[in-house]
């Protein structure tokens, strides 16, 4: 039994999302969670190998064919040949530090 005290390869893990293929729901440097273990359903968001990269995007299931579809009509959905190239369902998107809700009122109010 390995007592190291690592984290398992299929523990959650958080990834910040680069790019605007997801907006509005996940703009670009938002901070999302995935966890390799999640259920995968249609219409749920993933983590997939496509290409030999990594790519973010909503999963689409249509008569036992497998989509990634993206948010932002400008992109493309894809094929995929089925759900083993997920890597992970995204569980959670952080929320954004505070300074980034953070207003001021004018001095002069």
């Amino acid at each position: 039994m390995d007592t190291g005290g690592g984290c398992s390869a299929r523990e959650p893990f958080a990834l910040r999302v680069l790019g605007d293929s997801m907006l509005p729901e996940f703009p670009d440097g938002a901070v999302i969670i995935i966890d390799p273990e999640a259920k995968i359903y249609d219409g749920c968001y993933v983590m997939a190998t496509y290409n030999d990269e990594y790519i973010f995007r909503q999963l689409r299931m249509v008569d036992d064919r497998y989509y990634l579809q993206p948010l932002n009509d400008l992109y493309d959905t894809v094929e995929i040949p089925g759900i083993e190239v997920i890597e992970g369902v995204i569980t959670q998107q952080a929320a954004r530090r505070r300074k980034d809700r953070k207003h001021y009122r004018d001095s002069s109010e």
